[in-house]
């Protein structure tokens, strides 16, 4: 488990491994989500750096006879 502590200016620092897994860098933005007991962080990206995410994505889809 990674464990990260708020500093006293309010200030959290991601652990090395989690920073690369999700190539955050400084300056990057975060929206805040609060659900339930919960705090979730989601990068906000600019979309010239989604590019290419879904490469490889399998696009088969089995649909109802209705759907064809």
């Amino acid at each position: 488990m990674n464990t990260v502590t708020l500093s006293s200016n309010y200030q959290l620092e991601f652990p090395k491994n989690i920073s690369e897994t999700y190539g955050l860098e400084a300056g990057d933005t975060f929206e805040f989500i609060s659900y339930n007991n919960r705090i979730e962080l989601i990068p906000l990206r600019p979309m010239k750096k989604m590019k290419g995410i879904f490469q490889g994505i399998d696009t088969n889809i089995m649909r109802e006879d209705d759907r064809i």
